[in-house]
C-alpha cells in the first residue's frame, strides 16, 4: 500500500529492520528538514506502507534507531561507547541526519580530550617535575594520585582537580590549593604551615593530625572533614563552611572563625584559646572540654 503523510500530527510506525517504533510527522521531520527521514514523510512521496500491518518498513539495523528517534525528539546525543557510537554514526550517515553527525562528532572529541586529562600524570612524573625550582600543577587533573611522603613545598595546584589524591605526610608547606577540588583526599599528618585554600572544595577530606598553622581556608568547604588533634593555630577560616566537620582535639589557638559555619561541628576538647569567634554560631557545636580562654566570643551564639 502507498500512502501520502500530509498532516504533522500523524502517527507513524515503523519497522526498521524487524524492530517495531511509533512516532510523528513533527518527530521525523521538524529537527532534520534535509534528512532522509524528513524528505520520505514530507507529504511530498509516497511512501511504501505493509498492508496487513500498517508499519512503514526500512531496510535497515533497528539496533540503534532509538537513538535517532530520541535525537530527533530532544537533540540530544546519548552517552555510548566508542564502538556504539561508531554504529550510530553509521546510521546517522545513511539517514543523512547532519546535525547528530556533529554531535557524535564533537562526543568523541571530548571524549578523547577527558581521557587524556584523567591521565595527564603519573606519581613518577610528579617526581620529576619537583626537582625543578618552581613547580606548577594549576588546572591539572590529578585524581587518585598516590603523592604521600613527597616535598611538594612551594607547589601551586590551583585550580586543578584533587579528588580522593593521597598527600598523606606530605611536605606541602606554601602551597597554594586555590580553588581546587579536593574532595575526599587525605592529608593525613601532612605539613601544610601557610599553604593557601582559598575557596577550595575539601569535602570529606582527611586532615587529621595535619600542620595547618597560619594556613588561609577562608571560603573553603570543609563539610565532613576529620580535623582531629591537627594543628590549625593562627589559621585564617573566615567564612569556611565547618558543618559536620570533627576538629576534636584540634588546635586551633588564635585561629580566626570568624563568619565561620560550624553546624554539628566536634570541638570537643579543641583550644580555641584567643580564637576569633565573634558572632559565629556555637548552637549546634559540641564544645565540651574546650578550651576557650582569651577567645573572643561577643555576639557569638551559644
Amino acid at each position: 500500500m502507498n500512502l501520502n503523510f500530509n498532516t504533522s500530527s500523524s502517527v507513524v510506525r515503523l519497522n526498521i529492520g524487524g524492530k517495531k517504533f511509533c512516532t510523528t510527522i513533527d518527530t521525523l521531520t521538524q529537527r532534520e528538514p534535509d534528512s532522509m527521514l524528513a524528505a520520505m514523510f514530507s507529504g511530498r512521496h509516497a511512501v511504501h506502507q505493509e498492508s496487513d500491518k500498517g508499519y512503514v518498513f526500512v531496510d535497515r539495523d533497528g539496533t540503534y534507531f532509538r537513538h535517532i528517534l530520541n535525537w530527533l525528539r530532544d537533540g540530544v546525543v546519548p552517552t555510548l561507547k566508542d564502538s556504539e557510537y561508531s554504529e550510530l554514526l553509521r546510521e546517522a550517515e545513511y539517514f543523512q541526519l547532519l546535525g547528530l553527525i556533529d554531535g557524535i562528532k564533537a562526543s568523541l572529541i571530548k571524549r578523547k580530550e577527558d581521557e587524556e586529562m584523567s591521565t595527564e600524570l603519573k606519581r613518577i612524573d610528579i617526581i620529576k617535575c619537583i626537582q625543578s625550582e618552581r613547580v606548577r600543577f594549576r588546572g591539572l587533573n590529578l585524581s587518585g594520585l598516590d603523592l604521600s611522603k613527597l616535598d611538594l613545598s612551594f607547589v601551586d595546584f590551583s585550580y586543578a582537580c584533587l579528588r580522593n589524591v593521597f598527600f598523606s605526610r606530605a611536605n606541602l608547606q606554601c602551597a597554594k590549593f586555590r580553588d581546587v577540588d579536593a574532595e575526599a583526599s587525605i592529608f593525613h599528618n601532612a605539613t601544610l604551615r601557610e599553604c593557601e585554600f582559598t575557596g577550595a572544595n575539601l569535602r570529606g577530606a582527611l586532615l587529621a593530625g595535619a600542620n595547618l598553622q597560619s594556613a588561609n581556608l577562608q571560603d573553603a568547604c570543609l563539610v565532613d572533614c576529620s580535623f582531629c588533634g591537627a594543628d590549625l593555630r593562627s589559621a585564617h577560616l573566615q567564612t569556611a563552611d565547618l558543618t559536620n566537620a570533627n576538629l576534636e582535639g584540634a588546635n586551633l589557638e588564635g585561629a580566626n572563625l570568624k563568619g565561620a559555619k560550624l553546624t554539628n561541628a566536634n570541638l570537643k576538647g579543641a583550644n580555641l584559646q584567643r580564637a576569633y569567634l565573634r558572632h559565629v554560631n556555637l548552637r549546634d557545636t559540641d564544645l565540651e572540654g574546650a578550651k576557650l580562654d582569651g577567645a573572643n566570643l561577643l555576639g557569638a551564639i551559644r
